[in-house]
């Protein structure tokens, strides 16, 4: 059964601090040190829990001025996840594509500003890419493949601005499709990290 938008609201309501800044990428193919290597990343010490991760993740961000991020990884089934507090990597394409080559990429972000980003690549080519927020409008190589899915999940492809606006949450929802990983409060709550710093400009 396809989780729905709906199924991903508890992220917003329980872990305030990253919903409102963050991007979430599983990655296939790669190991979090693959990853970190093609990536540039330099290691971190772990840290256990989201909260640590976004405590380190901001006071990295004012350390470094800016010019490098602090990203989690953790190995999720098949896939490693990568977690970047109010970071955008996972949907930068310059970095992403020759990054997955190889590998498949599923990558979902949104900024303070709500503005927002899905991005899934296969070996450096790019099948789909649209905001959350205005799904009508996608592009890449396979824009259309899942419209049936996107509409059952949540995303509204139609004119009307829906009531509630469950487009953050519907992007998790179609990321686990894509990769059959769930991000559950567990997850989130009881993992140990492994840690990088990434520059970022």
């Amino acid at each position: 059964m396809t989780k729905t938008g709906a199924d991903y609201a508890w992220f917003e309501n329980d872990f305030p601090d990253i919903a409102e800044a963050y991007c979430f990428t599983l990655v296939r193919g790669l190991s979090p040190a693959e990853l970190m290597s093609r990536l540039e990343g330099r290691p971190e010490a772990p840290l256990k829990g989201i909260a640590a991760v976004v405590d380190a993740a901001f006071a990295q961000y004012d350390l470094e001025e800016g010019d490098r991020q602090l990203v989690a990884m953790t190995t999720a089934g098949a896939w490693t996840l990568l977690v970047e507090p109010n970071g955008y990597l996972g949907v930068t394409e310059d970095r992403v594509l020759p990054a997955s080559a190889g590998a498949s990429w599923v990558s979902h972000f949104v900024n303070i500003n709500a503005v927002g980003t899905f991005l899934w690549a296969e070996n450096q080519v790019l099948r789909l890419c649209f905001d959350p927020m205005f799904p009508e409008d996608r592009w890449g190589t396979a824009p259309d493949e899942f419209l049936d899915v996107m509409e059952r999940i949540g995303f509204h492809l139609d004119e009307e601005s829906p009531e509630t606006d469950l487009s953050a949450p519907a992007a998790f929802a179609l990321a686990e499709h894509l990769t059959g990983v769930a991000i559950t409060p567990a997850l989130l709550e009881d993992t140990t990290f492994t840690c990088a710093t990434v520059q970022i400009r």
